[in-house]
């Protein structure tokens, strides 16, 4: 059975930090597509970032230079490094594996 558990979120003030992680069990194979996604209240669930299986990392315009994607294998886990947030990056932050398995999803809130 496939699982993806994630952490980390919160409320920050604007220029703030905060850090996702998500641990994946039960996919195979460990190495493969896995990505974070936000879905702020009205609006649709959007990419934040992406690592390919095998690639470079593809990150949302709105985030570059902000945002850091990581991937630790051995843990089977994903984070997300948010620096310099702002009110725009309210929402519900999701880690899917391969756009087809999903998280619970994690309230991120940044007030201004």
């Amino acid at each position: 059975q496939v699982q993806l558990v994630e952490s980390g979120g919160g409320l920050v003030q604007a220029g703030g930090s905060l850090r996702l992680s998500c641990t994946v069990s039960g996919i195979t194979p460990r190495i493969t597509a896995m990505g974070w996604f936000r879905q702020a209240p009205g609006k649709e669930r959007e990419l934040v970032a992406e690592i390919p299986r095998d690639g470079i990392t593809n990150y949302a315009d709105s985030v570059k230079g902000r945002f850091t994607m990581s991937r630790d294998v051995a843990k089977n886990t994903v984070t997300l490094q948010m620096n310099s947030l702002k009110p725009e990056d309210t929402g519900v932050y999701y880690c899917t594996v391969r756009r087809t398995f999903w998280g619970q999803g994690t309230q991120v809130t940044v007030s201004s």
